[in-house]
């Protein structure tokens, strides 16, 4: 198991405007590439995943791949050419795939 290093710096994966103790996920990004994980409920619980995971991962979520899991949301089922257009376009933008997306720092 890889050892989180002393006092990370977590990012925060919530809307601006939350208030209250959450819970939400934070991520921090460590040393040898890589990421920890953990929810605000249960700080001492992390998860420790590689850089290259966690960017495969953040662009499944953003191409939709996750979307199912989400109560009431409808899946939209894309080819993995859709899929790479879409990434491009982001790129493109601005908007790179390394991201975490997330708000607020802890």
């Amino acid at each position: 198991m890889a050892q989180v290093p002393p006092n990370p710096d977590w990012t925060r994966a919530a809307p601006d405007d939350a208030t209250g103790p959450g819970p939400w996920i934070e991520i921090a990004f460590g040393e040898d590439d890589l990421v920890h994980i953990r929810e605000t409920s249960d700080p001492t619980n992390v998860v420790t995943t590689t850089r290259r995971k966690w960017d495969a991962f953040v662009l499944g979520v953003r191409a939709g791949e996750f979307d199912h899991f989400v109560a009431g949301a409808e899946a939209e089922v894309k080819t993995e050419e859709e899929v790479g257009e879409q990434v491009k376009g982001r790129e493109q933008d601005g908007r790179s795939p390394r991201a975490p997306g997330a708000g607020a720092t802890s």
